[in-house]
């Protein structure tokens, strides 16, 4: 029997439930439907199971190199790495690191508000704002392959040092390492926001970097495993650019945004304070450390 895709789409809901927080490793990453802060609307719920099919998702085993193995050069560059970010433990760049962990709604929808100057809520941008909640599942279980393949373990594991969220830990240990979950989504997020604002393109981006740097202050993700997770977001935004219905939603959401730039951000938000953070992991000047 031949299902309709819109069918199958929602038929997938129950499964990606349970399957989500594991694949991309992060708290409370469950569909909208689950819980009445994320329940914004009947429509919104309903369309929180991605835009791709599972077999529509790009192959991260196909797309990427195997994890750095112990003792490569490779893997003593990530050591490096997490050496220098663990510095920043209990600073202003770690509590950011911390927030960026948590992708619930609608928290989650404003993690590029300072970068791009607009606030995303349901009632406001609500093609904007499903949008953001639909492609954490494409690009979360885009990397799903490969963590299945190597089963890589996250640096605290290794470790035993703390993590910026302490009650994500029984979560991730046991959860692959390689390619991030985070870095995917932050990247796909940070090249939709590029282009629905253009001028504010090159701060997408770079708040989209620092999305997946946070994940390796927080000692959940080797340097290597966010590096992986941004090679599998590409992929995911070329392959969405393809979905009819995600094109759709990225017309209405660019509407969304005009109008949004005109209103701003509401009173209170500390960009301030978040570009003071996000210094401490500017490239240019960790290459002067």
């Amino acid at each position: 029997m031949n299902i309709p895709s819109n069918l199958a789409r929602g038929l997938t809901l129950v499964a990606l439930a349970g399957l989500l927080a594991w694949f991309v490793g992060c708290r409370d990453v469950v569909p909208a439907a689950s819980g009445p802060r994320e329940a914004t609307s009947a429509a919104t719920a309903a369309r929180v199971p991605g835009y791709l099919l599972p077999e529509e998702r790009p192959d991260s085993i196909a797309l990427l190199p195997p994890p750095p193995a112990p003792g490569s050069p490779e893997f003593a560059a990530d050591q490096a790495v997490y050496r220098k970010l663990s510095a920043l433990q209990d600073t202003a760049r770690w509590q950011l690191a911390a927030r960026d962990a948590n992708l619930k709604f609608p928290e989650a929808a404003n993690v590029f508000s300072c970068a791009v100057g607009i606030d995303v809520t349901a009632a406001t941008t609500p093609h904007l704002y499903a949008l953001m909640q639909r492609v954490i599942i494409d690009a979360g279980q885009s990397t799903a392959k490969a963590k299945q393949k190597y089963n890589r373990d996250r640096p605290f594991e290794i470790t035993g040092d703390p993590i910026c969220v302490p009650e994500d830990e029984q979560l991730l240990r046991g959860n692959a390492s390689y390619p991030s979950g985070h870095a995917s989504l932050g990247y796909v997020w940070g090249e939709l926001l590029a282009e629905l604002a253009p001028d504010r393109a090159d701060a997408a981006r770079t708040r989209a970097y620092q999305f997946g740097q946070s994940r390796v202050i927080c000692r959940v993700h080797h340097q290597s495993d966010v590096d992986a997770g941004r090679t599998v977001g590409q992929a995911v935004v070329e392959r969405l650019h393809q979905d009819p219905e995600f094109v759709t939603d990225l017309e209405a959401a660019k509407v969304e945004v005009k109008k949004a730039r005109k209103r701003g951000l509401p009173v209170g938000r500390d960009c301030r304070a978040e570009t003071t953070a996000l210094q401490a992991t500017d490239p240019a000047q960790l290459q002067r450390q």
